[in-house]
């Protein structure tokens, strides 16, 4: 099983440079069992041609399995065809480019979009050569498909042939690659671990920029998440498909709150000019903390936490990511908002997400005091639940958890953020997470206080 990455015209010779490799040397390493294998067919001002190989070992594969004795493992094609054991052995060899992050003199490439052909495979798959080229074409390729032609007279062999595809377009190298690090499982409709949170994160942070737009956005994450169960255990929206006369629909049902708050404030992240150091205050078993761990250019996340059992949960999930390079690992921190800690000063970000309200209100003013006097973060990120609207929930209780101590309205929230932001030199953005109604708002409640240039020491 091969991938082949040809670029042609301006920054040809920066290939290498983007992938990390000496085109002078072949990259030869052994990954899980399995022989990986980077070459350079040229690298030069006008064209650079790369191509990767792995050559399995079918026998490793499966020496400490149960089913060690089944004969099938001598003739099954998972392990010599294009799949997601394919993207598993060679994302160390890659992972420098899947990140976008080589050399600081050649970071200015990595937004470069070169002539580029792409050619991978065998492919062994159970979409048509046209559900294929609906995959690839919206990204912006013309695809080639090559079907291998044999002598064996099977049924099988007629009706689904192993393919080779061949894709052309104007791509950035990272984009490139991340396109076929989704892509490919899905044309396999196979994964052979288990899928949990990590899948989900990866299929974000490999889809970010793209798989948006993607008019088959919904089957692709149908076939990336395609055990169901799992997924409804990881709170994910899953994809519904109904039959209908002229085809197959896709629709996803309502995202869960908790799951809208961690994107609105990844989000946020995302789009901050300075949000290198990342500080998440009660940041519980760390879910927050992984959603950012995924975005680009962050270099250190501290997950403030008090509670030691919601600490062993997030250190698991940490340890889930750790083998994943293009994950920053989150740093763990035992601590509490109402001690100060030298670590948490100066930071870029600070966020407090479902967390004041855990707080007795009268306990509050200390508490963003240290927050705004001492630690100075550069943005300060908070949510807490709209009051306002728990009418909509028809609820009997007067709050929406037993463990909170108060829940405001927006106009209590809007006052207290602007009381503070007054005190303070920082600027203020309230915005709403969730359904909005009408007349009660937006379920959740997010304020984003920036530190003013002039109250910057």
């Amino acid at each position: 099983m091969q991938l082949s990455l040809k670029v042609q015209g301006e920054g040809s010779e920066y290939l290498s440079r983007l992938l990390a490799k000496n085109p002078n040397n072949i990259y030869d390493r052994d990954e899980k069992g399995n022989r990986v294998r980077l070459v350079f067919a040229s690298s030069n001002e006008n064209e650079a041609e790369a191509h990767i190989f792995v050559t399995p070992d079918p026998i490793e594969l499966v020496r400490n399995s149960p089913s060690h004795y089944d004969i099938t493992q001598y003739i099954n094609d998972r392990e010599f065809v294009v799949s997601s054991l394919f993207c598993s052995y060679i994302r160390s060899a890659l992972g420098t480019a899947l990140n976008g992050k080589p050399k600081e003199e050649f970071l200015s490439w990595v937004d470069h979009k070169f002539d580029m052909k792409l050619g991978f495979g065998p492919v062994a798959t159970d979409y048509s050569n046209q559900m294929i080229k609906n995959l690839f074409e919206p990204l912006g390729y013309s695809v080639e498909i090559e079907e291998l032609v044999s002598n064996y007279e099977f049924e099988m062999n007629r009706t689904k042939p192993a393919r080779y595809i061949h894709l052309n377009g104007y791509m950035t190298v990272q984009y490139a690659l991340r396109h076929l690090f989704v892509i490919i499982p899905v044309l396999d409709n196979f994964k052979h671990y288990f899928i949990d949170e990590r899948e989900i994160e990866k299929l974000n942070n490999y889809g970010e920029g793209w798989l948006e737009n993607h008019p088959l956005k919904d089957h692709i994450v149908e076939r990336s998440l395609r055990f169901k169960d799992v997924i409804k255990k990881v709170n994910v929206p899953t994809v519904v498909v109904k039959e209908k006369k002229e085809g197959v629909q896709f629709e996803t049902p309502k995202v869960r709150l908790n799951e809208l708050r961690y994107d609105a404030i990844t989000d946020k992240v995302k789009h901050l000019k300075s949000k290198e150091r990342i500080v998440d205050l009660g940041s519980g078993e760390g879910k927050l903390s992984v959603r950012l761990a995924t975005l680009h250019g962050i270099k250190e996340i501290l997950a403030v936490e008090p509670s030691e059992t919601a600490q062993l949960r997030a250190l698991q999930r940490f340890e889930k990511i750790d083998k994943d390079r293009s994950f920053v690992i989150p740093t763990p921190v035992l601590g509490s908002l109402f001690y100060y800690d030298e670590r948490l000063r100066g930071k870029d970000v600070m966020v407090l997400c479902e967390v004041i309200e855990h707080i007795d209100e009268f306990r509050l003013p200390s508490i963003m005091k240290n927050i705004f006097r001492e630690y100075q973060p550069s943005t300060l990120v908070i949510t807490t639940p709209n009051r306002d609207y728990n009418t909509v929930y028809d609820m009997n209780e007067a709050i929406r958890h037993k463990d909170h101590r108060f829940e405001w309205s927006r106009k209590e929230f809007n006052q207290w953020c602007e009381n503070w932001s007054e005190e303070y030199p920082y600027s203020l953005q309230i915005e709403g997470i969730g359904d909005e109604h009408k007349e009660h708002g937006f379920p959740t409640q997010m304020c984003t206080f920036t530190r003013k240039e002039e109250g910057i020491k």
